[in-house]
């Protein structure tokens, strides 16, 4: 990682959790686990510590300090793990390309990296429950006078989509009468809304939020309407990684992700790293 990249990360890491202590108290956190559902806890007595791999650079999810130390929601989402089971934890980092194969070949117990829940992935791993989605959001400026983001307000509205991606498909099949305007990337696409150049953006809720919450957005934008998780545009959601024979561990996951939404553990991680939140 670059130095000037480093210092963007830390000035915008700064901003999150400053943020997400103000907003701790005030904002909803997402709930992927019936709170009627009584889940047992496995039996781990023959497993020492979790070895949770995961990748270093990808924030606020993942990544790396200066000292080399690990922080970000995937992290300390594993620590709390960790900390529920009474068992001891280790999380390294790796290359993001190598780590469904460190997981099957034993360099580690679970990936918890972001790794999205689909076909293919199911034919290589399994996954313990969702702990997060990525639903797709309306941002409009804060001066923009359209009261919510359906397909009647919509219509005749330019609407800014990353070219080629499921948010223009979405947009385009149920949103017909609103115009498309596709951009080449998240960051044009930013820009162009903040310029004014689109009545509203639809795209990743997430990396909108991340967007949101630091200073190249300048105050400028605002989530409208949403979110939107349809599964055959958006996905499935992003569950921990384990290899297929583990079924004890995945389930023991499971059961501590469950905990931790009861507890507000959960929550309270969330609102940290993402002040601004993309449901």
């Amino acid at each position: 990682m670059s130095a000037g990249r480093y210092l963007t990360l830390c000035v915008t890491l700064a901003v999150f959790l400053v943020t997400g202590a103000l907003a701790a108290d005030r904002l909803p956190a997402p709930s992927f686990w019936d709170p009627n559902l009584h889940l047992e806890r496995p039996d781990l007595s023959a497993l020492r510590a979790i070895r949770f791999l995961t990748d270093d650079d990808y924030p606020p999810l993942d990544f790396a300090l200066a000292d080399g130390s690990l922080v970000g929601f995937n992290v300390e989402i594993a620590r709390a793990i960790c900390e529920e089971l009474h068992i001891g934890c280790t999380i390294q980092a790796r290359r993001w390309d190598t780590l469904i194969d460190s997981l099957v070949t034993g360099k580690g117990d679970a990936v918890i990296a972001s790794i999205s829940i689909s076909a293919a992935t199911r034919a290589q791993i399994d996954f313990t429950q969702p702990y997060y989605k990525t639903p797709a959001r309306f941002v409009t400026r804060k001066d923009s006078r359209l009261a919510d983001a359906t397909p009647a307000t919509l219509v005749g509205k330019t609407v800014g989509v990353v070219a080629g991606s499921a948010h223009q498909s979405f947009l385009a099949t149920f949103f017909p009468a609103a115009v498309g305007k596709p951009y080449p990337t998240f960051a044009a696409l930013h820009e162009g809304l903040r310029k004014g150049e689109v009545d509203a953006a639809f795209a990743d809720g997430l990396t909108l939020a991340v967007w949101l919450a630091g200073e190249e957005s300048a105050d400028c934008c605002a989530f409208k309407g949403g979110p939107f998780i349809e599964s055959r545009y958006f996905g499935e959601g992003v569950g921990i990684a384990v290899r297929k024979e583990d079924a004890d561990l995945r389930r023991a996951m499971d059961w501590a992700l469950a905990r931790l939404a009861a507890k507000g553990t959960y929550a309270e991680i969330y609102t940290k790293y993402f002040p601004v939140g993309f449901y």
